[in-house]
């Protein structure tokens, strides 16, 4: 099946969808890949069309019929779909089946999923050029050619034609000599016609907005075409038949019989309806049928009975109600053309109402489909903070330097541009020249500039606050780190949260509930009307009550709204995607991460680079034992060898204590004036403890064995620390200091020895000496404290967890606030995700949560609660916090932590300001609060609705001594308000209001 069967699949259903794209999948999907023996793509393509969950809800069950499709994620309010698929070349047949279901199906892009998952640290690019000017058959081939000369460093992956005038190459940039500048001038001096630029397939936000677009064009001629007929279906049907007496000449005229039975009121309304019904209803006439059709075409996968409890969405609904309203109007018209009764019973025609019915909800799904467009801007507004264009600065031959402007897709990895004031970087790069200040408040939400001098790194998406600085480019070719956080927000909406499955569940049903209930309805009050039970006041004559028991259930249908219940959900986490951006935080996880994170009752944080800046540790004491040196080191400039080998040993870790010990080392070695080159082997790194190498000196002939760590290291080896050093480790650790240890062991002597008693491992470890003892000092963040008070005054339990030893790790933990009992220590790496886990099976939840302070260790006040284990967020920067953040029910992730980290976050902080964690959960439980009113909103409404469309008020009378009943046109008008309001509650979390709105907390 090609691509084009899913697009018409997908419109089969009643939608529009355009096939946009595939993606390979990446190494997650392996195993999958060898089962299948094929290689994943992602398709990407934006649907219009799609109004409400029943929607995606068809989409979904429609492309999963196919086995050769793996995944499908429908995101409502982006108005796209994702596809993920094992054959290639499917796109087309993905698009068609979308669009054989009626709904607008177009390709964003195809992808491999492993190109998909390139590292962002690669420079090769891929790009496509497009070229104006191809004149000749021979043109293509003259264009191919004259890039051969740049072989091997550029392959050319499609050639164009004169049809398709598009090249698409990869190459590796090598500036300045080899770049996309010079490759474009090589095309255009290929012949004078020629003329070269990159070419940017619209992006998935760009399609879907031009489907969005689209759309609502079409609803609006739609609203305008009704809104021209309500006028004059105004005065006639309301203003002449209820409001003027019947004395009027003029109502006297129109009511009056024209034909038969007929009068002329009734034909005029008739003149008026019938294009409203044709062609201002088509909209939902189509999607209807094609909903119809493709449940019961030949070779349906649907099972015949589900065929019956499981069909249709919002559309079919109003397509009923506006049918059963035009047609029963037609049918009493043609029934009152042969009776000829002596006066025209108007008050048994609906053509006014399929008029206002129509207007009303053509109006409302525009009001609707422009709203929710706005909750689906946050990937929008990111990827307007880039410039379009930047000042290159070139150097000729001669040495000369100039400006030149040139556009963002010509600039390279290398490059360096003139950043003026009050400009943004391009791309991500690094301070050469100058010295400024940026606000950076777009990516990461602090307000104050941050001060930036040579070495510093900038971000694309940044203003520069001062004077020009000269910049080198670090991240083109859309791999900065703003193009990270718009694919990361990007990948986020795409996530569902389980709530939404409750949506999922009652929307699947509630087409053929309603319909069920609308028959029922019209069956009770026919039978009621013909039966003699209602009073005569209720009718007035007997050729009106079936045309009485109609308008209960025309206007059952047409108030029922499944709508509010799909949107309740996804537009409320949408936006708050767009503010946890705004304030600097990525929401990896998507919906389901919000869930959970609005229910954290725990969260613990990891000691270094997370409660401590951590970036660069300092060594504040130093202890060189001299007895060692004078066994082992037997030469001059012994504690100048020592420190050499000692930062040879840590140059092989990236851990912040190892680049601590690091600095010192080079600062004490170049303090001395001593040149030491040492070298160094076996290096072996010791989770969690440290590391061990050896090393060898061949005259005098030496060789040394050492190690350098912590102090579980030290007895692990049954290293001999002395007593005076011991009580100043302690005198260390009760100031909050790290302490590391090295001690060493002259293996010649050793072996020596060993041999003299015919073993070569006894006397292996009494044979060690610390050589010296370090202490460092890693500060503690200054909001930490603010922040963790903050947590504990909402009624959050905070806990701390550390590699470090337990009097160091209480120390710190005492400054920041978390008791002694809250501290798990001398944690090593592979135990992180353990503790995790004793924490998850342990805590309970508390009673009461958000009262105020909780005891530490939870206990609830029920059986319930008690039984309901805690959920736990985990805060953390390096690597070997990855496993405990992906153990955890919510992993949080510093933004300038590891790149492991990072990826096995639910949501990663862009600053590494602890307060955006009291902002995330605000703002979680925020969201989630909304949710729960939108939902709560969505099913009042229909309970409450539905029984008054279907009559149940109907006894009662009013002062006036009028029936209470919905009326179908204000039951249209009751229906498209409550879906408009779901999205516009949505909305409101964007003020910045108490309890409408979302505000930021301060710690």
């Amino acid at each position: 099946m090609e691509a084009d069967s899913l697009v018409r699949a997908v419109e089969d259903l009643g939608y529009e969808a355009v096939f946009e794209g595939c993606v390979e999948l990446g190494e997650e999907t392996k195993s999958r890949k060898e089962e299948k023996g094929a290689t994943q793509w992602r398709c990407v393509l934006a649907v219009g069309g799609m109004t409400c969950a029943s929607c995606a809800n068809t989409i979904n069950a429609e492309l999963n019929k196919r086995d050769w499709i793996s995944n499908v994620t429908v995101n409502l309010i982006a108005n796209s779909v994702v596809v993920d698929f094992a054959i290639k070349g499917k796109e087309k047949d993905i698009a068609k089946a979308i669009e054989d279901i009626g709904y607008d199906a177009t390709i964003a892009s195809v992808e491999q999923l492993e190109s998909h998952f390139e590292t962002a640290q690669q420079r090769e690019r891929v790009v496509q050029i497009s070229v104006d000017g191809l004149f000749c058959k021979h043109c293509p081939g003259r264009l191919v050619h004259s890039l051969t000369a740049f072989k091997p460093n550029l392959e050319i992956l499609s050639e164009p034609t004169i049809e398709n005038p598009k090249l698409k190459i990869k190459y590796v940039p090598d500036t300045p000599t080899f770049t996309i500048r010079r490759i474009l001038s090589a095309i255009e001096a290929t012949d004078p016609a020629f003329h070269a630029s990159i070419y940017h397939p619209p992006t998935l936000e760009e399609r879907s907005k031009a489907v969005s677009a689209r759309y609502q064009h079409q609803l609006l001629l739609r609203v305008i075409l009704s809104l021209i007929v309500a006028v004059p279906t105004f005065i006639i049907g309301i203003v002449y038949m209820s409001l003027l007496p019947d004395s009027n000449p003029g109502k006297h005229y129109l009511m009056s019989p024209w034909m038969s039975g007929i009068s002329r009121i009734q034909i005029a309304l008739f003149i008026l309806a019938t294009p409203v019904y044709l062609f201002a209803a088509d909209v939902f006439h189509i999607c209807a049928i094609k909903e119809l059709v493709n449940l019961w075409r030949p070779g349906s996968r649907t099972p015949i009975l589900r065929r019956f409890y499981n069909f249709g969405s919002m559309n079919l609904l109003i397509s009923l109600g506006t049918t059963i309203a035009y047609i029963s109007s037609v049918s009493q018209m043609i029934a009152a053309a042969v009776q000829k009764p002596e006066k025209a019973e108007d008050e048994h025609f609906y053509f006014d109402s399929v008029v206002f019915l129509t207007l009303f909800l053509l109006l409302g799904r525009l009001i609707e489909a422009y709203s929710k467009a706005k909750t689906s801007d946050a990937v929008e507004m990111l990827g307007k903070l880039r410039p379009s264009t930047a000042i290159l600065v070139e150097r000729d031959d001669r040495g000369r330097v100039s400006d030149s402007v040139v556009g963002v897709d010509l600039v390279e990895f290398g490059d360096t541009i003139r950043i003026p004031h009050g400009a943004s970087p391009v791309a991500d790069g690094v301070v050469l020249q100058g010295e400024t200040s940026f606000d950076e408040s777009s990516l990461t939400g602090e307000s104050r500039p941050v001060k930036k001098r040579p070495g510093d790194d900038l971000f694309a998406g940044t203003v520069n606050k001062g004077p020009a600085v000269l910049m080198r480019v670090t991240g083109a070719a859309g791999r900065s780190m703003l193009d990270q956080i718009v694919q990361v927000v990007r990948e986020g909406q795409t996530k569902r949260a389980p709530i939404e499955r409750v949506a999922d569940m009652l929307t699947a049903y509630f087409v053929p509930i309603i319909t069920l209930f609308a028959i029922l309805t019209w069956v009770i009050w026919t039978v009621l009307a013909h039966t003699g039970v209602l009073p005569d006041h209720y009718i007035d004559t007997e050729s009106g009550r079936v045309a009485f028991a109609l308008q209960f259930a025309i206007a059952v249908f047409v108030v029922a709204c499944p709508c509010g219940l799909g949107l309740a959900a996804p537009t409320a986490i949408f936006v708050g995607g767009g503010l946890a951006a705004k304030y600097g935080i990525l929401a990896k996880g998507g919906g389901e991460a919000f869930e959970k994170a609005s229910k954290i009752e725990v969260v613990v944080f990891d000691k270094t680079g997370t409660l401590t800046v951590g970036g660069e540790p300092k060594i504040t004491d130093a202890i060189i034992c001299p007895e060692a040196l004078e066994e082992a080191l037997v030469t001059q400039g012994r504690r100048s060898t020592l420190l050499a080998i000692l930062k040879e040993i840590e140059g092989n870790s990236s851990h912040p204590i190892a680049k601590a010990i690091v600095s010192y080392c080079t600062s004490e070695i170049s303090g001395a004036g001593k040149q030491v080159l040492v070298q160094v082997v076996d290096v072996e790194e010791l989770p969690g403890k440290g590391m061990k190498a050896t090393w060898k000196r061949n005259a005098p002939e030496c060789t040394l064995d050492l190690i350098v760590g912590n102090e579980s290291l030290m007895r692990d080896y049954s290293v001999p620390i002395p007593q005076h050093i011991a009580a100043q480790l302690e005198g260390w650790k009760l100031e909050a200091k790290s302490v590391a240890l090295a001690a060493i062991r002259n293996t010649t002597i050793h072996n020596a020895t060993a041999e003299a008693k015919g073993s070569e491992t006894d006397g292996y470890h009494r044979q060690w000496q610390l050589a010296a003892a370090l202490s460092i000092s890693d500060p503690i963040r200054p909001e930490a404290q603010a922040i963790v008070r903050t947590l504990q005054n909402r009624g959050t339990r905070v806990w701390m967890l550390s590699g470090d030893n337990a009097v160091t790790a209480r120390a710190v933990a005492s400054q920041v606030g978390i008791g002694p009992s809250n501290v798990l220590a001398e944690v090593l790496p592979y135990q992180k995700a353990e503790k995790i886990t004793y924490l998850q099976s342990t805590l309970k939840a508390a009673a009461g949560r958000g009262a105020g302070r909780v005891a530490e260790g939870g206990g609830g006040g029920d059986d319930d609660t008690a039984a309901r284990r805690a959920m736990v967020a985990m805060v953390g920067d390096g690597i070997n916090d990855a496993p405990a953040l992906t153990r955890a029910d919510v992993g949080v992730a510093i933004g300038s932590g590891s790149d492991v980290a990072i990826s096995s976050a639910d949501f990663v902080l862009v600053s590494s300001d602890l307060g955006a964690v009291v902002t995330l959960l605000e703002l979680s439980r925020a969201v989630f609060r909304r949710i729960r009113l939108n939902f709560g909103w969505a099913v009042v409404y229909n309970m409450l609705a539905l029984p008054v469309a279907a009559g149940c008020l109907y006894p009662l009378t009013t002062s006036s001594g009028k029936h209470i009943r919905l009326d179908p046109v204000w039951a249209a008008l009751a229906m498209a308000l409550s879906s408009i309001s779901v999205v516009l509650s949505s909305l409101a979390l964007r003020l910045r209001i108490s309890w409408i709105g979302f505000r930021r907390g301060h710690a």
